[in-house]
């Protein structure tokens, strides 16, 4: 349990940012992470 709301809504949004968003897959991106994204991006900057 959380003592204050600010402490809940802190750690739910650190959650939704920090870990949720960076792994789950979305449509716009040929459903893979934006971690995924992210690391073949780089990869294809480092092979041009």
């Amino acid at each position: 349990m959380y003592g204050t709301r600010e402490e809940a809504r802190s750690d739910i949004f650190d959650y939704i940012e920090m870990f949720y968003n960076s792994k789950r897959r979305h449509g716009s991106s040929d459903q893979i992470s934006p971690t995924e994204y992210e690391n073949q991006y780089y990869q294809r900057l480092g092979s041009v």
